[in-house]
C-alpha cells in the first residue's frame, strides 16, 4: 500500500501477481470499505511480471512529484527463459568471487534464471493534472535496473523515496540458500544482501559508476558512502542484511529508518539503518552469532566487522514453538491520530498473524528501544466478518504480509483475509487512558508523545475490504 502522492484520501495497493489499483479510503467511523475503480486496475503489469510462490510484484513507489510529472516505479521479478528484456547480468560473477556454473539448480530454476527489476512507467496519459488519472500505460518508459538472482528466495524487491533526501532506496535480499553460502551480504562488490540509494533524476554525473551499463539508468548521489570505502560498490547505502521485508522512514523522524530483516533459524530483527552501516549477516544472525552449513565463499571474522545491532526483534520459538520458524513483517512508527496510546511507537507483526509489537525509543534519540507483545482485535462493528483463530483469542487474519500507511497517517495491516485499519482503542473493547470522545466524523485528536501510558495498550483494527492476496509470498 503506497498513498497518493497528491495528499487525497486515495491509496494504491499491489498485489503479488502485478496489478496495482487506485482505492479510495472512507473516513474512519464512517463504516466504509475501500472503494475500486469498477473499470479494471490503475496499472496490470502481469505481461512483465514473474508471478510464483515467492516472485512477482515486490514494491512500487510514486516519485516525490508524481502529481506533476506522473513518474512511479515498479520493483518485479521476471524470467530470462520467457522474456526478451529479462537479460540483467548475474549477481554470481567473477567480480565477486563467484561462478554461476557451479550454483547447480533450486527449485529447478537454471541460475540468474529469475532476475530482479526496477522499472519506470508514466501516469501522465491526456490529462495534465496527474491527480485526475485513474490508469496507467504498462509499456515501460525506462530500464532502472535489472540484476540475476543465483537462487529463488530471499532477495527483498522494496523500493520507496526517502522523504528528505528524494533518492530511491532499493531493499535487495542476500539471494537465497541457507546461510547465503557465498557470503554475498559481507561481500563489498556484491549489492546482494544490500540496500541500495540511487538517484533516478540525474544523469551520470562528475562521480563515476563502473560499467554503467551492467545493472541500469541511474546516479550515484554524491554522498553514498563509497566515498569513505573504496572497496564498497556506488550503490550500497548498507549492507549486512538478509531479507529486508518491510522498511519504513519515520514520517515525523525522516532520518529514522527502520527495516526489518528475516531471520535464518533463529532470531528476526529491525534495524535502525543508517549511512555505511553493516548489520552483520552471515557473522550474525541478529545477536546472535551465526555459525553457516556451507560456505564455499568463505567466511568473515567476528573482528573485522564493527556490526551494528538490532534494535527490536523476537525469537522464533517465543511465538511458533510448533512449527520452529517465523518471518519478521516490518511496519511503521504510528502517527496517526486514531490511538494516542500507539502513537509514536513502532509496530511490527509476524508471518503468522499471530503475533504482533510495538517497539519505543526510550528515552527519545538514545538509541535505546524496548518492545512489547501486544494484544489485538477486530472492532465490534467491522464491516466485514472477522472471525477468531482455532484456540486463540486473536482474530483469523490468514498470513500478515505488509503494513501500509495512507495520507491521513492512518495505519494498515495487509493480510491474506483482507485489509484492516487501526481503529480507535474502544471500539475494540480495549482501554488507552488518553482516547478522547469520537469527534470530526470518527476522528479522534492528535495523538500525545511517545511516553504515553502503556497500560492496557492494543493494536486495534477495522476490516475495511476483503481483498485476499492471490499468493503467498515466501518470505523465508
Amino acid at each position: 500500500m503506497v498513498p497518493h502522492p497528491d495528499g487525497s484520501n486515495r491509496v494504491f495497493l499491489g498485489t503479488q501477481a502485478g496489478k496495482i489499483w487506485l482505492a479510495t479510503v472512507p473516513e474512519q467511523g464512517s463504516g466504509g470499505t475501500l472503494q475500486f475503480g469498477e473499470t479494471g486496475p490503475f496499472v496490470d503489469l502481469t505481461d512483465q511480471v514473474h508471478f510464483d510462490s515467492a516472485f512477482g510484484l515486490m514494491g512500487m513507489a510514486f516519485h516525490p512529484d508524481f502529481a506533476t510529472n506522473g513518474r512511479f516505479f515498479a520493483s518485479y521479478n521476471c524470467d530470462r527463459t520467457k522474456s526478451p528484456s529479462c537479460s540483467g547480468r548475474c549477481s554470481c560473477n567473477s567480480d565477486v568471487g563467484c561462478d554461476p556454473s557451479k550454483l547447480g539448480t533450486d527449485n529447478g530454476a537454471q541460475p540468474c534464471q529469475y532476475q530482479t527489476v526496477v522499472s519506470e512507467f508514466s501516469a501522465k496519459g491526456s490529462s495534465s493534472n496527474v491527480s485526475e488519472v485513474t490508469s496507467a500505460d504498462p509499456s515501460e518508459v525506462k530500464r532502472i535496473f535489472t540484476m540475476g538472482l543465483p537462487y529463488t528466495s530471499q532477495h527483498g524487491g522494496q523500493i520507496l523515496f526517502g522523504p528528505a533526501d528524494g533518492y530511491l532506496y532499493f531493499m535487495m535480499g542476500d539471494g537465497g540458500q541457507k546461510g547465503d553460502p557465498f557470503n554475498f551480504a559481507q561481500n563489498k562488490r556484491s549489492l546482494l544482501g544490500k540496500i541500495m540509494r540511487l538517484d533516478v533524476d540525474s544523469a551520470p554525473g562528475p562521480v563515476k559508476i563502473t560499467n554503467q551499463s551492467l545493472w541500469g539508468n541511474y546516479s550515484i548521489p554524491k554522498d553514498n558512502p563509497f566515498a569513505d570505502d573504496s572497496d564498497l560498490e556506488p550503490e550500497i547505502w548498507a549492507l549486512g542484511v538478509r531479507n529486508p521485508w518491510r522498511c519504513s522512514f519515520d514520517l515525523e523522524r525522516p532520518s529514522y529508518f527502520y527495516c526489518a530483516d528475516v531471520g535464518q533459524d533463529q532470531y528476526e530483527e529491525v534495524d535502525l539503518i543508517s549511512k555505511g552501516g553493516n548489520y552483520g549477516w552471515r557473522v550474525y544472525e541478529g545477536p546472535l552469532v551465526y555459525d553457516p552449513p556451507w560456505t564455499p565463499g568463505g567466511n568473515t571474522s567476528l573482528k573485522s566487522i564493527n556490526s551494528i545491532p538490532p534494535i527490536m526483534g523476537y525469537n522464533h520459538s517465543d511465538v511458533n514453538k510448533n512449527i520452529g520458524s517465523a518471518s519478521i513483517i516490518g511496519g511503521s512508527v504510528y502517527r496517526g491520530s486514531a490511538d494516542p496510546c500507539l502513537y509514536g511507537r513502532y509496530l511490527y507483526a509476524d508471518l503468522y498473524a499471530s503475533a504482533m509489537w510495538t517497539g519505543t525509543e526510550t528515552p527519545e534519540s538514545s538509541g535505546n528501544y524496548t518492545s512489547n507483545l501486544i494484544s489485538f482485535s477486530c472492532s465490534k462493528d467491522s464491516p466485514i466478518p472477522c472471525d477468531s483463530a482455532a484456540g486463540s483469542p486473536l482474530p483469523s487474519l490468514g498470513y500478515i504480509y505488509s503494513f501500509g500507511e495512507d495520507n491521513s497517517k492512518d495505519v494498515y495491516v495487509l493480510a491474506s483475509k483482507g485489509v484492516y485499519r487501526v481503529v480507535r482503542p474502544s471500539l475494540c473493547r480495549y482501554t488507552c487512558p488518553t482516547e478522547k470522545p469520537e469527534t470530526n466524523n470518527g476522528k479522534a485528536p492528535a495523538g500525545p508523545s511517545s511516553n504515553a501510558p502503556t497500560t492496557g495498550v492494543g493494536m486495534q483494527m477495522r476490516a475495511l475490504l476483503l481483498f485476499v492476496i492471490m499468493s503467498l509470498v515466501l518470505i523465508r
